[in-house]
């Protein structure tokens, strides 16, 4: 068992997390069902695995959970796009984002292999 809030990858991931809330409480009130949902739920995703995961009781289910938690962050990566598309989000904005999920992804795949299965 590991302990998730000693883990970089949760604490990027949950930093992460705060920045997607903060962004997308610009986005139009008719998109708070939508796209803005879609936004922060797939970001709490990240850490929240992360944090599940790090509770089973083997190296297997633990990479199970990070896979999932690379899932929500090409979920994301999609989200951004389209946000940008709909001029929700400046391009800038979206390159920093896409930027800092991209660490955090090799960060945990990275974290994946050193699991021993």
């Amino acid at each position: 068992m590991h302990q998730f809030k000693n883990l970089e990858i949760w604490k990027r991931s949950r930093l992460f997390c705060s920045k997607i809330y903060g962004v997308t409480s610009n986005f139009p009130d008719n998109e708070k069902f939508g796209i803005t949902n879609q936004l922060r739920r797939a970001s709490v995703s990240i850490p929240s695995n992360i944090a599940e995961g790090s509770s089973r009781a083997s190296n297997k289910d633990f990479s199970r959970f990070l896979e999932i938690a690379i899932g929500s962050a090409y979920e994301i990566e999609t989200q951004l796009l389209i946000s940008n598309d709909l001029k929700f989000l400046k391009s800038e904005t979206v390159e920093t984002l896409l930027n800092e999920l991209e660490e955090i992804v090799k960060m945990i795949s990275k974290f994946r292999s050193t699991l021993k299965i």
